[in-house]
């Protein structure tokens, strides 16, 4: 078992996940060492940094030398911005430290695909190699890592909270920290260095000054958290994954067409009982530490329409695109030069990786639409910057998900709908509307259009989106002897289905109670409950050990 835990092999890292023992006896010694340095701040800082990087070394390997000089560039950087005198250098600096970070993660996540994109319209035959992978191969002289890319996991989201910290400091927000090993405890901190959630500076960093405290109610919380974060994962997305979803996504063909309709809301269901499992999973852990993370999901299949789904799913990811690229865009307020500018990478960038030169006319049709606005109507200007500025920051949310045209037509599509809902409630009666039926609906819609664009999500191959819904459109196939034959075939997993959304449309009032009841039993009585639902947990996981649906992205 140790060999195991502290072995990396082959460039592939065993990981430590959540939802395997590994990970419980390792939190389990990480607490015993915790328990005696809690109140030695710096020697605490300097433990969870060691951790947090041999927890990254587990799943990543070599791809720790990464993360190491994103964390000593970044917390250096922070102080020059801070130190400079004049407000063009520290904007200089600003500026030069954020489009480095930029960098790093475009070249390990998108530097294959812009290859590939350059060589199609080219007609060229370059290849993206990785020249980290030869450097520690050459300097170790092991040769066990690979040529290609690999994309070192979390990229996304510890580049992300870098960029945080030195804007922060930039604004005077923040201060930068004194402590070298506070701000790299803030970076590698273990229950979300991998999949979040994007915690901002000013709300962790004061965290780790603060005496360690940890009373019932909070202990209570945590655990909580965690069981519902393995039901999620282990029982709900797993399950559907391996025995419904998986089977029907990958051939379509061989299902009727409403099958693949029932497919996607189960991958609905699925992906956020993976993500959000994940998160529960990592907020409980953090708080039985005496940490409080962000909270990132909020029911958000309860939303009542696009916006609001929006302010409910990944909700940390969607806090940094506003803080850092909508409003500095002008927001829903103005818009300058950036705006236009931005549109103009925006759309040439999509011209090269899709080689869809007709977007050269919509370009063109939305340039000169924006300029007819400023001349004729001066009052419109504010609503075009708003709208351009909502679809920069939903396509670079899709991108931020990964190298795919794909990605690209899923940002832009929920971008288009937040930009038709905002007019949509100035002239729609049904937004003011109280009736639980026309609450229902909206509920409904949403859910469904939500469902709809993950589509482009699931399916990373450019024709199959379109292949999968011509297959719904002509192969529909609904009939009551089918449709109770596909009941009797997946009733398990109609019920887990069934049961998963009924739970999560409960009223939080619901919800509450079952947390209120568990907080007021004796420790004992929580010990013995949550040793009888873990092992439950484990007699229904399937057979198919999963890892967590974002590690891909």
């Amino acid at each position: 078992m140790l060999e195991r835990l502290f072995s990396f092999k082959n460039g592939h890292g065993f990981g430590i996940s959540f939802t395997q023992l590994d990970f419980w006896l390792f939190f389990l010694l990480v607490m015993m060492v915790f328990s005696v340095l809690h109140k030695k701040t710096i020697m605490k800082t300097i433990f969870f940094t060691a951790i947090g990087l041999f927890f990254y070394f587990k799943t990543s390997g070599a791809s720790v030398l990464i993360l190491s000089f994103s964390i000593i560039f970044n917390y250096f950087s922070a102080k020059w911005v801070f130190k400079a005198t004049s407000k063009i250098g520290k904007k200089s600096i600003m500026i030069s430290s954020v489009v480095l970070n930029i960098l790093i993660l475009g070249y390990f996540k998108y530097a294959f695909f812009f290859t590939e994109s350059f060589n199609e319209m080219f007609h060229t035959n370059y290849e993206a190699l990785n020249y980290f992978a030869q450097w520690t191969s050459g300097f170790t002289g092991t040769g066990s890592l690979v040529d290609k890319i690999i994309v070192p996991a979390g990229v996304s989201f510890f580049t992300f909270q870098s960029i945080s910290y030195i804007v922060d400091v930039y604004r005077k927000e923040i201060e930068p920290v004194k402590n070298f090993f506070e701000y790299s405890f803030f970076i590698t901190f273990f229950p979300h260095i991998l999949l979040g959630p994007i915690a901002r500076a000013k709300d962790f960093i004061p965290q780790i000054n603060e005496p360690y405290s940890l009373n019932k109610t909070d202990f209570s919380w945590a655990v909580i958290q965690i069981v519902k974060g393995l039901i999620k994962k282990l029982v709900i997305a797993d399950y559907i994954a391996a025995h419904f979803v998986d089977k029907i996504i990958d051939t379509p063909e061989a299902y009727p067409g409403f099958l693949g309709v029932i497919a996607m809301w189960a991958y609905s269901l699925q992906i956020y009982g993976d993500f959000s499992g994940y998160t529960d999973i990592a907020t409980g852990v953090a708080r039985l530490m005496g940490f409080k993370l962000f909270q990132n999901f909020d029911s958000p299949y309860k939303a009542i329409n696009v916006a609001d789904f929006w302010r409910r799913w990944h909700r940390s990811l969607g806090s940094w695109l506003r803080n850092y690229l909508y409003i500095p865009l002008g927001g829903n307020k103005s818009g300058g030069w950036g705006t236009y500018i931005s549109t103009l990478v925006i759309f040439t960038f999509l011209i090269f990786i899709t080689q869809w030169y007709e977007l050269i006319f919509i370009y063109i049709g939305i340039t000169s639409f924006y300029i007819l606005g400023v001349i004729f109507y001066p009052n419109l200007n504010k609503y075009v910057h708003r709208d351009l500025n909502l679809l920069i920051t939903m396509v670079v949310g899709g991108l931020w998900h990964g190298p795919s045209v794909n990605f690209v037509i899923w940002g832009t599509m929920n971008g288009l709908a937040l930009v038709l809902f905002n007019y949509w409630k100035k002239v729609s009666p049904y937004e003011k509307n109280t009736w639980k039926i026309t609450h229902f609906w909206k509920i409904f819609i949403t859910f469904n259009f939500i469902t709809f664009t993950r589509i482009w999500f699931i399916m990373q191959k450019d024709e199959a989106p379109l292949s999968f819904l011509n297959h719904i459109w002509t192969g529909f196939g609904f009939d009551i002897p089918t449709f109770f034959k596909v009941i009797y075939t997946y009733q398990v997993v109609f019920i887990i289905m069934l049961s998963g959304f009924i739970i999560h449309w409960l009223p939080n009032r619901i919800k509450g109670m079952y947390e209120d009841l568990f907080t007021k039993m004796p420790m004992y009585l929580q010990a013995f409950s949550v040793a009888v639902i873990v092992l439950l947990i484990y007699q229904a996981v399937s057979d198919e050990s999963r890892g967590f649906v974002y590690f891909l992205y």
